[in-house]
């Protein structure tokens, strides 16, 4: 019998190394779906794993393989301490996305480590993983996998824009959802502001006392992506090849780089949600954090950015994962034709039991 309230762990890991969230979160539905954040940390990757996920894509299969059983062996303990250390004894199922290794939808592959069946045995847990890989075989992008709890659980947001590692968008075209991926965000503002010796550009005080270079920034938003329709996702991999070479070639100061990639980031996510007049934007992830991105955001737009409270700017993404997978223990869809471009709507993720 399906129930109508389950209590589940989400757990995230973005390409942006930020560090591991975990929540916990109690669903209910009665005619519509309703959420509460119980609990929701954020675990940082020390040096060793910050530097071993940084050079996935680098690595052989059997070398991927050897992380993978590594890394889920690591998931699995900070999972057990977060349980722990709130006390949580009730959970039907922890439902993780793992951490992406290499994402080539184009190649039918797609490949997160951690979701190996050992995380159920050592979590003893019923475990829902692994939801790309299905839609990947079905011809679909195998992301973004977030627009369904978009549309379920924030229905009242004419867009729904996550600042991660990239930027990611959902909304509603002709009653349809439809997502895709914007442009790269954390993943590269960070990867220069590390040559500095910092985590992240607090605030986005270093970019703001460069220049922006508008050769670069031309040649930054005439890459081809940008002109493709959607369905469509980026990866690791597009941006070591076509952004990380054509922004070194300026030789640039990294104030001036990282000033020059947020306007470019400001002038592609504008673009996007200027399609539609007098909406309201749910701007989300620690993209929101950036003052000078969300300044610039709301110079080339006259909707509504909405922020909301830090518990959903910080952890939705875990908290729709978690989503993704109580829709997959009631085999219900959670996951859209019309958002990855896979042949039929499906219910995707594989569930271990301990």
């Amino acid at each position: 019998m399906i129930k109508s309230n389950y209590k589940v762990l989400g757990v995230m890991s973005g390409t942006s190394l930020d560090g591991i969230d975990l929540v916990y979160t109690a669903f209910n539905f009665d005619s519509n779906w309703q959420f509460e954040i119980i609990c929701a940390e954020t675990l940082p990757y020390d040096k060793y794993w910050v530097n071993k996920l940084k050079g996935l894509v680098l690595l052989t299969e059997n070398e991927l393989q050897q992380i993978d059983k590594e890394y889920t062996v690591y998931l699995a303990s900070k999972i057990n301490r977060f349980i722990h250390k709130y006390k949580i004894s009730e959970i039907d199922a922890i439902c993780s996305h793992g951490h992406t290794a290499l994402h080539q939808p184009e190649n039918k592959l797609t490949y997160q480590i951690g979701n190996l069946p050992d995380l159920a045995t050592l979590l003893q847990q019923t475990v829902v993983c692994d939801f790309r890989v299905q839609d990947v075989r079905l011809g679909g992008q195998g992301a973004p996998l977030v627009p369904i709890g978009d549309a379920l659980l924030f229905s009242e947001f004419d867009y729904c824009l996550n600042l991660g590692g990239f930027a990611n968008i959902s909304t509603d075209i002709n009653n349809k959802r439809v997502a895709y991926d914007i442009c790269p965000v954390n993943i590269v503002l960070n990867y220069y502001v590390n040559q500095l010796g910092f985590d992240f550009d607090d605030s986005g005080s270093i970019a703001s006392t460069g220049n922006v270079n508008q050769d670069l920034l031309n040649q930054l938003n005439n890459l081809g992506f940008y002109k493709e329709p959607y369905p469509k996702s980026l990866g690791l991999e597009w941006v070591y090849k076509n952004v990380i070479p054509l922004m070194d070639s300026f030789k640039l100061d990294i104030k001036g780089v990282l000033r020059t990639f947020v306007e470019h980031i400001a002038v592609q996510i504008s673009e996007e949600i200027n399609h539609k007049n007098n909406a309201s934007v749910l701007i989300t992830g620690g993209g929101v954090y950036h003052k000078l991105l969300i300044d610039k955001l709301k110079e080339k737009t006259n909707n509504a950015i909405v922020i909301p409270h830090k518990n959903i700017v910080e952890f939705k993404e875990a908290l729709i994962f978690a989503f993704l997978g109580v829709l997959r223990l009631r085999g219900e869809v959670n996951c859209l034709q019309s958002v990855t471009g896979a042949q039929y709507d499906h219910s995707s993720g594989t569930i271990f039991y301990p």
